[in-house]
């Protein structure tokens, strides 16, 4: 590991004078879960560490008749056990409580684990985020892609999204507070991932200087939600794909949907045609079947993960019958 700066502010507003103007001359501190692993293997090597730790604005969660405010801070062990989350967005606390492995999970902050840089192996050995050889041409289409995305992948950009919280957290209509020199801004969370278009940028809409500080969720106004996610074992482990569902019901028809797939794209994929496919309609095995296959009618094979697109269909079916309380 390089030798850099190490700072800690008292403050957030101390924050963004500390961080640069330019990706990777900074890095923010906070569970360290990721940033870590990315220093030791050398994919970053920031001259300065900003670490926010010790913020208390950053902390804590309360909730309001607008809903409720998590800390980046909190890490998910605390959310997954925090009675509030539990009682009023449990969904959220299921996928908070499966996510990583228990150590990982005392340690990584909600903020940290929507600003986690991809899993791809061609990125995390070093071969940059869009994965190109020396020729411009990518690695990943001519090498083992069977954990790339099969939904927003024209290109340049083939990895999938790292979050197992985030389309949990769409799916309830989250945002997030951000913090700059320019102040703070607030977007719709999945306006805050992006597809990059090349290795100047990253997958967030995010400036070097601005940090997470806050996650707002709306009521959830007697949502029906349902998580469903699968991975290749119990124990710790990447999913192949997740999917999370919150139905708005009038009587027992669905009034309006959201349908988020995860680690299936390079962002957190927001299904609008399988939401079509469930407005006016009672849920049931076939509707839910229906749904899912317009989740993945325009997913796409790169060559070796075509069992991706029957896992997405699967995943977005059964969070579906979870949401709406059937069998």
């Amino acid at each position: 590991m390089r030798p850099f700066e190490f700072a800690s502010p008292k403050t957030k507003d101390q924050v963004p004078a500390l961080l640069g103007a330019r990706w990777g001359e900074t890095e923010v501190l906070a569970g360290g879960t990721d940033l870590l692993s990315l220093m030791k293997d050398e994919v970053t090597a920031p001259s300065r560490l900003v670490n926010i730790k010790g913020i208390q604005d950053l902390h804590g969660v309360s909730s309001s008749a607008n809903g409720m405010r998590i800390g980046a801070l909190m890490t998910l062990a605390e959310l997954a056990n925090h009675a509030d989350v539990k009682r009023q967005y449990p969904e959220l606390a299921m996928a908070l409580g499966e996510a990583a492995s228990p150590q990982i999970r005392n340690m990584a902050t909600l903020g940290g684990n929507l600003c986690q840089r991809p899993r791809c192996w061609y990125f995390r050995t070093g071969h940059g985020l869009l994965a190109k050889d020396k020729d411009g041409k990518s690695l990943v289409l001519a090498g083992e892609n069977r954990y790339h995305a099969i939904l927003g992948n024209s290109g340049p950009a083939y990895f999938v999204s790292p979050s197992t919280i985030a389309p949990v957290l769409i799916a309830y209509q989250a945002k997030v507070r951000l913090l700059g020199p320019q102040g703070a801004r607030e977007l719709p969370l999945d306006r805050f991932f992006v597809i990059p278009q090349s290795e100047d940028e990253r997958e967030h809409d995010l400036k070097p200087n601005e940090f997470v500080t806050d996650i707002l969720i709306p009521p959830d106004a007697h949502t029906h939600a349902g998580h469903y996610e699968v991975r290749q074992k119990e124990a710790f482990d990447w999913p192949y794909a997740t999917a999370a569902v919150a139905l708005t019901m009038n009587g027992k028809t669905v009034q309006s949907a959201r349908v988020v797939l995860g680690h299936v794209a390079p962002i957190p994929w927001v299904s609008d045609e399988a939401a079509q496919a469930l407005a006016g309609k009672a849920i049931t095995a076939e509707t839910a079947d229906r749904a899912g296959l317009a989740a993945v009618a325009k997913a796409k094979s790169l060559g070796h993960n075509t069992q991706k697109i029957q896992l997405a269909r699967v995943a977005v079916k059964r969070a579906i019958l979870k949401a709406g309380g059937v069998a």
